[in-house]
C-alpha cells in the first residue's frame, strides 16, 4: 500500500496544481470583467489601436489588379478552353460561325447520359448501383434540372481532375520533403480548410471576374487539400518492405514512386479523390455566386425569391447528382483496392472494356439521333413533372395547423438560450480570452502552441472584428455542443447495436453527402431567417463525425482487451464504461473536433439567412466586391477553426498518450 501510495503521489499533484492555476486564471478574468468601467481596454478593445490590415490587403489586391490584369485574363482565356468545350458538350452545343450561316451541333444527348450512368454503376459496382446513378440522372431530368446540373457537372468536370494532379503532385513533394511538409504544406492545407468558401469568391471576382473560370479555380483551391494530404498519407503507410523490395530489382527513384509506391497507395488515394468530388459539388454551389451557374444559382434564386417548392427541388437536384457522384467514386475506390483488372491486355477494347465501349456507343448514337428527334436533345416537357406546389402546400399547412407550437419553440430558444449566450459571449472580455486560450494551449501543448493560440485570438481583435468574432463563436459553440450531445449517444448505441447501425448508417451516409445548402431550405420554410435556423441547420449538418467517431472509437477497441475485462469479472456495463469508453475517448474527442469545424463552416454559409456574425461580413465584403474585409473576416473565421483544431488536436494527443 506504500509503494502504491507513492507511485499515485506525484501523478497526482501537477493535477490539482493546474486546478489552482485555472482557478487564479478565471478568477483574474472575472475581475476584469467587473472593473469593465476602470479597465475598459481589456473588455472591448479599443477602436484607436484597431489595425487597418483590411486596408493593406486591399490596397494589395487592388495593385494586383491594376498591374497583373494581363495575367490574370491570360489565366482565363487558358482555361477557359476546356471548360467551354465542357460547358458545350453537357449542357449549351456548339455553334461555329454566326448568324443564319452558324453551323449548330447539339449537345449530349440526355438520354445517352443516363444510360451512361447506369453502365457505369454497373461497371463498378453491379447491377445495383448502375440502377441507383441512372437513376439519380433520369430523376434531375425528369424534374427539369438537366440543363443546370450539367452546367455543374461540367465545372466539376474540369476543376475534379486539375485538383487530383496538383494534389498529388504537391503531396509527393511534401512526403519527399518533410521540412516543405511541416513549414509551408501543411500550414497552407490548414488555412485552405478553414477559410470559409464565400472568402474564396472575393479575390477570384476581383482578379478573374465574375465568370465560370473564376468560380472553377475557387472551386480548385477549395477541393485539393484532401488529396494533398491523402497522397501524404498513402505514401507514408506503404511498407518499407515494399520499396526495399523496388530497389532491390532495380527501380530508378522516378519508377520506384509511380510504378511501385504510387500504385501501394491507390486505395487511399481513391479515398482522396471522393472527398475531392464531394468538396468540389459542394463549393461549385456556393460558386454559382460568382458566375458558375447552374443548380446553385437555382437555389440562390429561389432563396430570394423566398420560392419555398423551387429551392427545395434544386436543392433534391444537387443531392441527387452528389448521391450519384459519391456512390459511383467509393465504388471505384473499392475497385481499385480489390486489384481488379481489365482481363487480357492483347484482348480487344470491346471484350476489356464492354460498359465503357457500350456507353460511348449509345453517347454517340443519341446525340447523332438528336438532330432529328428533338426529344433525345432536351428532355420535353411533357414528361416532366414539378413538385413545387406540393411543397409549397406542405409548408403551409405546417405553418398554419402547428404555427403556435413553433413560435413557442423559436421564441423560447431564443429568449432562455441562444440571447443569454450571445450576451455572454459579446460581454467577454477579450484580453481574457486571449489568456485563458494560451494558458490552454500551455497546458496542452508547450510554450509554441499557447503562443499560437494567443497569437491568433489577439488578431481577431486586433481587426476590429472581435464581437463578430465572439457572435460566431456563441453561435458556432452552442451548435455544436447539440450536435455532440445528439450524436455521440447515437454513436454509443450503434457501436452496441449491429442492427441499430445498420439503421443509422444510410441516414448519415444522406446527411453526409448533402450539400450544405440543401440544409438551410426546409428549417428556412418552418423557422423563417434568424439565428434559430442557423443553429438548427448546423446541427444537422455538424451532427455526422460525432456519430461515426464514436462509433468507430467504440468498435475499434480490441477484443483482447474486452475479453481479459470479461474473464476479469465485469459485466457487460462495467466493460463498457471502465474499457471500450475510456479506449474510446481520443477517437470521440477527434469527432467533436470535426464536429466544431462543420459547425463552423455551416455558420459562415448561414449569413444567407440573417445571422451577424463573421460569415455576414464575409457576404457584405462580397456583395461590395471588397477584397480587405472579406479577406481579413475570412483569415478570423479560419482562426478560428485553426485554434479548435490545435487545441483540440493535443488534447487528442495527449489522451492517446496517456493510454498508451
Amino acid at each position: 500500500m506504500t509503494i502504491a501510495s507513492d507511485f499515485v503521489a506525484p501523478r497526482a499533484r501537477p493535477v490539482q496544481a493546474w486546478l489552482l492555476v485555472w482557478a487564479a486564471a478565471l478568477g483574474l478574468v472575472l475581475g476584469l470583467f467587473l472593473l469593465r468601467d476602470v479597465l475598459s481596454w481589456t473588455v472591448k478593445y479599443p477602436a484607436d489601436a484597431v489595425l487597418p490590415v483590411a486596408d493593406w490587403i486591399g490596397a494589395i489586391m487592388n495593385w494586383m489588379k491594376r498591374n497583373l490584369t494581363w495575367l490574370t485574363r491570360s489565366v482565363t482565356a487558358v482555361l477557359g478552353v476546356p471548360l467551354d468545350f465542357a460547358l458545350d458538350l453537357l449542357a449549351k452545343g456548339f455553334k461555329f460561325g454566326h448568324g443564319a450561316e452558324a453551323v449548330v451541333l447539339p449537345r449530349l444527348s440526355w438520354v445517352g447520359v443516363c444510360a451512361a450512368a447506369f453502365l457505369a454503376g454497373r461497371a463498378y459496382g453491379g447491377t445495383r448501383l448502375g440502377l441507383l446513378v441512372g437513376g439519380c440522372f433520369l430523376y434531375i431530368a425528369l424534374f427539369g434540372k438537366w440543363t443546370s446540373a450539367m452546367l455543374t457537372l461540367g465545372l466539376i468536370s474540369i476543376a475534379v481532375p486539375f485538383c487530383i494532379l496538383t494534389g498529388l503532385f504537391v503531396g509527393i513533394w511534401a512526403w519527399r520533403r518533410p521540412w516543405a511538409e511541416k513549414l509551408i504544406v501543411a500550414p497552407s492545407l490548414d488555412l485552405m480548410q478553414t477559410i470559409p468558401t464565400f472568402a474564396y469568391l472575393i479575390p477570384m471576382l476581383l482578379l478573374f471576374g465574375n465568370s465560370p473560370v473564376s468560380a472553377m479555380m475557387a472551386t480548385a483551391i477549395f477541393a485539393t487539400p484532401p488529396m494533398v494530404r491523402a497522397t501524404m498519407l498513402g505514401l507514408s503507410r506503404v511498407p518499407s518492405e515494399i520499396g526495399d523490395f523496388s530497389e532491390m530489382a532495380g527501380c530508378t527513384a522516378r519508377q520506384k514512386l509511380w510504378r511501385v509506391l504510387l500504385p501501394s497507395a491507390r486505395p487511399t488515394l481513391m479515398v482522396g479523390v471522393n472527398q475531392v468530388i464531394m468538396l468540389a459539388l459542394n463549393m461549385v454551389i456556393i460558386a454559382s455566386m460568382i458566375g458558375a451557374g447552374g443548380l446553385g444559382y437555382d437555389v440562390l434564386l429561389a432563396l430570394r425569391a423566398l420560392k419555398v417548392g423551387e429551392a427545395m427541388e434544386a436543392g433534391l437536384a444537387i443531392v441527387a447528382l452528389a448521391i450519384a457522384l459519391d456512390r459511383l467514386s467509393q465504388a471505384m475506390s473499392r475497385r481499385h483496392a480489390e486489384g481488379r483488372v481489365h482481363g487480357d491486355v492483347e484482348a480487344s477494347l470491346w471484350q476489356r472494356y464492354p460498359n465503357l465501349t457500350l456507353a460511348l456507343v449509345l453517347l454517340g448514337v443519341t446525340t447523332l439521333l438528336s438532330l432529328y428527334v428533338p426529344a433525345l436533345a432536351s428532355v420535353p416537357k411533357a414528361i416532366t413533372f414539378t413538385t413545387a406546389p406540393a411543397w409549397k402546400s406542405a409548408v403551409t399547412f405546417i405553418t398554419v395547423n402547428f404555427f403556435d407550437v413553433i413560435e413557442a419553440f423559436r421564441v423560447t430558444l431564443i429568449l432562455y438560450v441562444l440571447n443569454p449566450v450571445r450576451a455572454f459571449c459579446e460581454g467577454f472580455p477579450w484580453l481574457g480570452a486571449v489568456f485563458l486560450l494560451a494558458l490552454a494551449g500551455w497546458q496542452l501543448g508547450g510554450s509554441r502552441l499557447a503562443i499560437l493560440v494567443a497569437a491568433l485570438t489577439a488578431f481577431c481583435a486586433a481587426t476590429g472584428l472581435w464581437e463578430k468574432t465572439m457572435a460566431t463563436v456563441y453561435l458556432c459553440g452552442i451548435s455544436a455542443f447539440i450536435a455532440c450531445l445528439i450524436g455521440i449517444p447515437l454513436g454509443l448505441a450503434a457501436a452496441r447495436s449491429d442492427r441499430f447501425e445498420r439503421l443509422i448508417t444510410p441516414v448519415i451516409d444522406t446527411l453526409q453527402v448533402l450539400p450544405s445548402f440543401c440544409f438551410i431550405i426546409p428549417v428556412v420554410m418552418l423557422f423563417r431567417v434568424g439565428d434559430v435556423s442557423a443553429m438548427i441547420a448546423t446541427v444537422a449538418f455538424a451532427v455526422v463525425p460525432a456519430i461515426r467517431y464514436t462509433n468507430h472509437g467504440i468498435r475499434q477497441v480490441p477484443p483482447a482487451l474486452i475479453e481479459a475485462a470479461k474473464v476479469s469479472g465485469c459485466t457487460k456495463r462495467q466493460t463498457f464504461w471502465r474499457v471500450q469508453l475510456p479506449l474510446a475517448l481520443p477517437e470521440i474527442m477527434l469527432g467533436i473536433n470535426q464536429t466544431i469545424l462543420m459547425a463552423l463552416a455551416m455558420i459562415i454559409i448561414c449569413a444567407m439567412i440573417g445571422t451577424r456574425d463573421l460569415g455576414q461580413e464575409v457576404f457584405i465584403a462580397l456583395s461590395k466586391a471588397d477584397s480587405g474585409r472579406g479577406i481579413v473576416a475570412g483569415l478570423a473565421i479560419a482562426f478560428i477553426g485553426i485554434v479548435a483544431d490545435r487545441l483540440f488536436g493535443a488534447w487528442t494527443a495527449k489522451a492517446r498518450a496517456k493510454l498508451g
